[in-house]
């Protein structure tokens, strides 16, 4: 599945660092929210998810989802 449109809802200033990422099942436990949308013209950041943690860079919206929590950087719910 590719989430080319994303709207965060929260960030807490890790926009240029949340390029590796876990997704959990509870909101109090995320440091980032989530929210897929229909149309790129309803996003404020934009981001990709890659299939290997080396496609990832400082700032180029490209995400690799991790399986397990310790690796990530920061942790994230869809809404």
């Amino acid at each position: 599945m590719k989430f080319t449109s994303l709207i965060i809802s929260l960030i807490i200033s890790v926009s240029c660092f949340a390029q590796k990422v876990y997704s959990v099942n509870y909101s109090n436990m995320a440091d980032i929210k989530v929210y897929v949308v229909k149309y790129e013209s309803q996003a404020d950041l934009k981001v990709f998810k890659v299939k290997y943690e080396n496609q990832v860079g400082k700032n180029t919206g490209k995400w690799f989802f991790y399986q397990i929590p310790q690796s990530s950087r920061k942790k994230s719910i869809f809404c």
